[in-house]
């Protein structure tokens, strides 16, 4: 997948994402839980939506600082920040606030833009043939510190007994570990590989090249062109934008661009429903009498949808197109839904209903990787830091901007119309993702039958 200079920068991205999965998951599966202790169910989704606009908010100065300084400053300082989320999350439940509860719930939400902008940094420096499967690789990592995360709700809760801290903030103990550990390594060992493009791919001043070797390129414009095999070494075109420019500039630049519209839009909506339908999960299945040990295998398993099956999701984007794909995760998104929407539907018995939430939350995982991996693959495949790092910067935040709305939002919904409701909900996020993948399609299918008369005329 890379050379042997990318493998150490690459192994010090794995492990920590793996701690800052700790982090991030061991206070995940009770969050809510701890909004709603304070206030009420109908407030209980704004804990998640701080995390996330919390995210949203870091992720344009964390590119910009990447962009800067370099990728270790920016990943060094997001782990810091979430560092002092934790203890104040912590401070907040001790003292009863739940205005600092919510503030620090904000803070913590910044190892997620971490946690995000990791993946970017994996593909510095990898050749675009294999650039979704280096995202995938360290979006992988996060799986054994986030499926183990939320299974520590339990141990958590007697540790925070056990020292003077409220049972529910217990978990975030292990959360100050994780970021502290986290950054340290990052700031002691990562050494990131030279950003560099294809040896057969020009640089012009002025220009930001886009790699459109394949039908999946952002370069819409391009498609007219002979398609090639996904590891080939043609060179490729180039695409003219400004030679520097902001985030929402690059974000401006990617959305003139079908394709590279549908991946911004598909970033945010994918985790949109992901988030509307997780964060109200716990309470969903509280409010059904379930534990909190149940709480957690349920969160791990979704976990474990998200991250698992992200090398072979990796793969298959970078073997049959990113696009189709993206397609294949949005589809996979809408059966969850349906299959949450079924589970909210079939009674009260914690058994039954359990099992069938667990499996509803794992497909939802699996549906959000194939559409965060196979989109955030497109994002990439612009080469030059003039547009590249800020666009990842811009799309992350709108992600992010997204995921805490539809969190904002879920507290009502499942008050005013229960489980079923926060599932139909998140299957009407998936629309403006599903009326640009129709378009893609068809200019696919229209730039393919342009190809064919001129094939034949040679």
């Amino acid at each position: 997948m890379a050379t042997a200079l990318d493998r150490r920068p690459i192994a010090v991205l794995v492990a920590t994402n793996l701690l800052g999965g700790v982090g991030v998951a061991s206070g995940a599966a009770v969050g809510a839980l701890l909004v709603e202790e304070h206030g009420s169910t109908a407030v209980a989704g704004l804990g998640q939506a701080a995390s996330v606009l919390g995210a949203a908010v870091a992720a344009i100065p964390l590119a910009t600082l990447a962009a800067r300084r370099g990728r270790r400053w920016s990943l060094a300082a997001g782990y810091a920040i979430a560092l002092v989320g934790a203890a104040l999350i912590i401070t907040a439940a001790v003292l009863g606030q739940i205005a600092v509860l919510i503030a620090g719930l904000g803070l913590f939400g910044v190892a997620q833009a971490v946690n995000l902008q990791s993946r970017y940094a994996a593909s510095d420096g990898v050749p675009a043939v294999n650039r979704a499967k280096a995202i995938s690789i360290v979006m992988w990592s996060t799986t054994v510190g986030a499926v183990v995360g939320p299974n520590l709700t339990a141990a958590g809760e007697r540790l925070g007994s056990s020292v003077g801290v409220p049972g529910l903030a217990g978990p975030y103990l292990f959360s100050l570990v994780g970021f502290a550990l986290g950054g340290l390594v990052v700031a002691l060992l990562y050494r990131p590989a030279r950003t560099t493009a294809d040896a057969s791919l020009p640089v012009h001043a002025g220009e930001a090249r886009v790699d459109v070797r394949t039908e999946d390129s952002p370069a819409m414009e391009l498609l007219t062109a002979d398609r090639t095999d996904a590891a080939s070494t043609t060179a490729a075109p180039v695409v003219a934008a400004p030679a520097t420019v902001g985030a929402w500039a690059a974000l401006r630049w990617a959305l003139s661009h079908p394709l590279a519209r549908f991946a911004v839009v598909l970033l945010a909506s994918g985790h949109a429903v992901m988030v509307m339908v997780m964060v109200m999960t716990p309470l969903h299945m509280k409010h059904h009498g379930m534990s909190l040990e149940a709480v957690g295998v349920v969160i791990s398993l979704h976990v474990l949808g998200m991250f698992a099956l992200s090398p072979v999701i990796g793969w298959l984007a970078d073997r049959y197109g990113a696009v189709r794909i993206a397609a294949l995760g949005v589809g996979i998104l809408g059966v969850a839904v349906v299959l949450g929407f079924v589970a909210a539907s079939s009674g009260t018995s914690a058994g039954g209903d359990g099992v069938l939430t667990a499996v509803a939350l794992t497909v939802l995982g699996v549906g959000w990787s194939a559409t965060t991996i196979s989109a955030s693959a497109l994002i990439a495949s612009t080469s030059d830091d003039a547009v590249r790092v800020p666009l990842q910067g811009a799309t992350d935040a709108g992600m992010s901007y997204a995921g805490a709305a539809a969190a904002a939002l879920a507290g009502p919904i499942l008050a005013l119309g229960g489980f079923q409701a926060v599932n139909v909900a998140g299957a009407l996020l998936l629309a403006p993702a599903i009326v640009l993948l129709v378009g893609v399609a068809r200019r696919r299918a229209e730039a393919s039958a342009a190809r064919e008369p001129a094939r034949s005329v040679r």
